[in-house]
């Protein structure tokens, strides 16, 4: 059985021998991806697909340096986030100080007493923890921002964490630990 990044590989190879078409089943393959990627970034719909497509655009020039030094995906998203950042650079924007969702910050755990309640005191108290956690994933450092984000939200091992950051797994394992460790800080005092 064929591994995704092995598919991927053949179709980048296909293309770098002149195959058009196989670029265009790359794009349908991650386009959603990555426009939900850009969306991060970026909240104007239209503006969004513009950004992704741009970034496809530019992923498609260099696909002749394409080295499979790593996996097709973890290439584009670089060139994505990228695009998406110079765009906001180009409408003198800058780009948000966090990579998460407000509405994403559900993820986390809420205490069983809090789910399935709709009083008052419940709702305030979820809109407290909500803000508490967007505080503190806004509060930290970049490195750790990304790190968190591309686990949590993106789903990513820590080896595609580290390719993308381009560090030791071993230090993307630490900026986790931390900002976990940040982000229960913050919460600790609504969960007891």
């Amino acid at each position: 059985m064929t591994s995704a990044r092995e598919t991927d590989q053949r179709l980048v190879e296909r293309v770098q021998k002149g195959d058009k078409r196989a670029f265009d089943l790359l794009v349908k393959k991650y386009q959603h991806k990555i426009i939900a990627l850009v969306g991060r970034y970026i909240q104007d719909h239209h503006e969004m697909q513009d950004v992704a497509q741009e970034a496809f655009i530019k992923a498609y020039r260099a696909l002749g340096s394409f080295r499979a030094e790593s996996a097709f995906y973890t290439w584009m998203y670089r060139i994505a986030i990228n695009t998406a950042k110079n765009h906001l650079v180009s409408r003198s924007r800058r780009p948000p100080g966090n990579d998460v969702d407000i509405d994403e910050a559900e993820i986390y755990s809420i205490s069983p007493q809090m789910k399935d309640s709709d009083t008052p005191e419940a709702n305030l108290m979820r809109d407290e923890l909500e803000e508490r956690i967007y505080s503190a994933i806004n509060g930290l450092p970049d490195d750790l921002k990304t790190a968190i984000s591309l686990r949590e939200f993106d789903g990513m091992s820590y080896e595609e964490i580290a390719e993308i950051m381009q560090c030791p797994v071993g230090t993307v394992r630490s900026r986790i630990f931390r900002a976990r460790e940040a982000i229960d800080k913050a919460v600790d005092s609504l969960m007891a």
